[in-house]
Order: structure tokens, then C-alpha cells, then sequence
């Protein structure tokens, strides 16, 4: 049964989500500095002034709630709680930094350990993907729809190289790499590609957010044994995952799930 909060939380997240991406595009066009993080990983400047902003401001509307972000050290406590906000502050930073477009920002409410409301700002697009559970998504006011292909020949597909090249050989054309992956499994819901494919190791808030706008667009986010995700975990990392609409995506799990024994797990 849909919960009428969760549009509550659905409307804060897209408010919260466009005022950070114009936070992001200020600092942007201003300048900033960047450095290495644990892990070879890039971070800057705008990663962290929208991380306290979205804390700030998300604690404010829902202290109980427990929070769960890239960029903030991680509190334990967030296990003890049923609500969690689980964020990117910049999803892609290395396009970012680049300043390069497929970045964006990307908020989710997890509750038991599945998101329930989401919004993905693509802010150099200038558009806002929103979605609360039993309720649907949108982009921009437009409903979300995946598309239903039954074949992999003629796919367009986006991912690892490793889970992607073997989609090639059976006739799909993979894109270049779009750095944000929670904009990857966007355009998956959106109608705008086909399938995409997460390697290992993504974290929860590379996907919390995307999850749900595949599922309320009617298609599937799953690893390669058909298991959801789940959300808010001691450890909040996540084997290889495909995500297509049906029945595209059973077709891609065997293709992708056939390369990982072979040896491909980028």
C-alpha cells in the first residue's frame, strides 16, 4: 500500500536535490580545488560543501532519520534505524572535475532496507528524475517508462567493459562510459537506453536512488542471481548488478553472469 509521507519525502528530496545541484554548478563555474581520497578516489571541494548542505538540511526535516553518505564518515547508529537517507552529494565527480556533464545528485530514503522515495538531479541538463514508492517516477513531469526490447541484438547498453563486450557479440552497442551510475540506470528508466550494468563494488549511494526510479519505470535492478538490493548494511557495497526492462534484462543477467565466470568483473 503506498505511503502518502513517502510523496512528502519525494518533494523534499527533489527541492534538496536541484538547490544542490546549483550549488554544484556555482562552484563549478567559480573554480575549486580537487585531491585524492582513500582508494585513488577524486573529491573536491563541491563534494563536501553540498554534503554539509544536504545534512544540514535533511536533518533539520527528519532528525530521526539515520544517514548514510560518500562523503561523510560513517556512524554505525545508522544500522539501529528503519529510515535512512542515503546520499551522493556529486555522483561522478571525476566528470565534474572535468567538467564534463554526466555528474549528478543523488538522494534517497531507505526504509527496511529498500528506498521508498528518490530524486537524481542532472543539473547541467537542467532536469530532476523523481520517484516514491507505489507512486511512480518522473523526469521533468514526464513518467518514466522503460523500454520492453526482448532481444539483446540491437540493445543499446551502457557499462563495464567486461559486461558489456559480451552483449557486443550478441549484437548490442555499448555507449561510452557515463560516469554518473546512478544516471546510467536513470536512463534505463527513462526510456533512454536500454540496459546498464554496475560491476562490483558499487556503494549504496551510487544506487539507492536510481533503484527505485527503475522499479516505479517497470523495470529491474538486480544482481546477476536476481536478487535486489538491499540497503543500509554493516558493509554498503554491492556485487555486479544489471538493469533493463523485461525481459531484456533475464536475457543480459545470463550474458553478464556467463562473462563473470569466465573471469570478467570490472
Amino acid at each position: 500500500m503506498p505511503d502518502a509521507d513517502d510523496l512528502v519525502l519525494r518533494d523534499l528530496l527533489e527541492t534538496l536535490a536541484e538547490e544542490a545541484g546549483a550549488m554544484a554548478l556555482d562552484f563549478a563555474r567559480r573554480g575549486m580545488r580537487s585531491w585524492t581520497k582513500a582508494g585513488a578516489s577524486p573529491v573536491t571541494e563541491a563534494d563536501i560543501a553540498v554534503d554539509r548542505f544536504l545534512k544540514r538540511r535533511l536533518g533539520e526535516a527528519r532528525p530521526g532519520f539515520g544517514w548514510l553518505s560518500e562523503e561523510t564518515a560513517d556512524d554505525p547508529s545508522r544500522l539501529d534505524r528503519r529510515e535512512v537517507f542515503i546520499v551522493d552529494p556529486i555522483d561522478g565527480t571525476r566528470a565534474f572535475a572535468a567538467g564534463l556533464p554526466d555528474w549528478t545528485i543523488s538522494l534517497a530514503v531507505v526504509r527496511d532496507g529498500r528506498p521508498v522515495a528518490a530524486a537524481l538531479a542532472e543539473p547541467v541538463a537542467g532536469r530532476t528524475f523523481i520517484a516514491a514508492l507505489g507512486h511512480g517516477a518522473s523526469v521533468s513531469g514526464r513518467p518514466l517508462a522503460a523500454l520492453g526490447r526482448d532481444s539483446v541484438e540491437g540493445a543499446v547498453v551502457a557499462g563495464p567493459k567486461p559486461m558489456t563486450v559480451r552483449a557486443e557479440k550478441a549484437g548490442a552497442l555499448a555507449l561510452p562510459k557515463i560516469h554518473s551510475l546512478a544516471l546510467r540506470f536513470a536512463k534505463v528508466a527513462a526510456g533512454e537506453i536500454d540496459a546498464g550494468f554496475a560491476g562490483g563494488q558499487s556503494h549504496d549511494w551510487d544506487l539507492a536512488a536510481a533503484d527505485l526510479l527503475v522499479h516505479e519505470a517497470g523495470a529491474s535492478l538486480t544482481g546477476l542471481d536476481g536478487t535486489v538490493p538491499c540497503y543500509n548494511r554493516p558493509v554498503p557495497t554491492h556485487f555486479p548488478l544489471v538493469c533493463a526492462g523485461f525481459p531484456l534484462h533475464g536475457l543480459l543477467r545470463q550474458i553478464a553472469a556467463e562473462e563473470r565466470r569466465r573471469g570478467g568483473t570490472s
